[in-house]
């Protein structure tokens, strides 16, 4: 692998839009099965499903929050709580004051599992693109700030859950940690090689020259 000299800003951003795919990709592979076997079906269909997209983008998911908003007012459209994606409102739902429940605890724990399990495949993406231990932190840090983003754009509001962010700093923690240390591993293996004696069949054995590898 040919090793980038300088600044290479479209090599920074293929490597910013991969490692955040993949590690949306991940979730998708992860949460759909976990929610089908675990979480409680009424409230999951009332969601959307295991595989809607809000199970990943909506941070109200993870934290147990409702995910539908009371429409003010009187009358017939009192008893309905309207449904927000993207930033908008995409549909009606009957409101939960007719004794439904719509959060589900096991639903918000299989999430975060899943979230954790996520951010340990990114040690091996962070491994594998980015490879230098001085630049985990920033990658690291630019996949949660975009999911921030994404997050709060998707349920039109800013996180304010505590348990959300535990979650993204415990899995941004264990990620940094780990990516950190297998690289400087991997150069600290590959960065040093060992050149054997030439045989010159002299009775002299020359200790074999250390070449650090660029």
């Amino acid at each position: 692998m040919a090793k980038s000299t300088g600044w290479d800003p479209v090599l920074i951003i293929s490597q910013i839009i991969a490692l955040q795919t993949l590690h949306y990709v991940t979730l998708s592979v992860l949460i759909p099965p976990l929610l089908v076997m675990f979480a409680e079906p009424g409230s999951l269909e009332y969601e959307g499903g295991a595989a809607n997209v809000g199970m990943i983008m909506d941070w109200r998911e993870m934290a147990g929050r409702p995910t539908t908003r009371a429409l003010p007012g009187e009358g017939p459209w009192k008893s309905f709580h309207s449904v927000w994606s993207g930033g908008r409102q995409v549909g009606l739902t009957p409101s939960l004051q007719t004794g439904f429940r719509q959060v589900d605890p096991v639903r918000c724990w299989v999430i975060a599992i899943c979230w954790i399990a996520a951010s340990a495949a990114d040690v091996y993406y962070l491994y594998a693109l980015i490879r230098r231990p001085r630049l985990i932190l920033d990658f690291a840090l630019t996949l949660l700030f975009n999911h921030l983003v994404l997050t709060t754009y998707y349920s039109a509001a800013i996180p304010t859950s505590i348990f959300f962010w535990a979650i993204m700093g415990i899995g941004t923690t264990l990620t940094v940690i780990f990516a950190e240390q297998a690289c400087v591993r991997r150069e600290m293996t590959e960065g040093l090689v060992v050149a054997s004696a030439p045989p010159d069949g002299d009775d002299n054995m020359e200790m074999g020259s250390l070449l650090r590898q660029d």
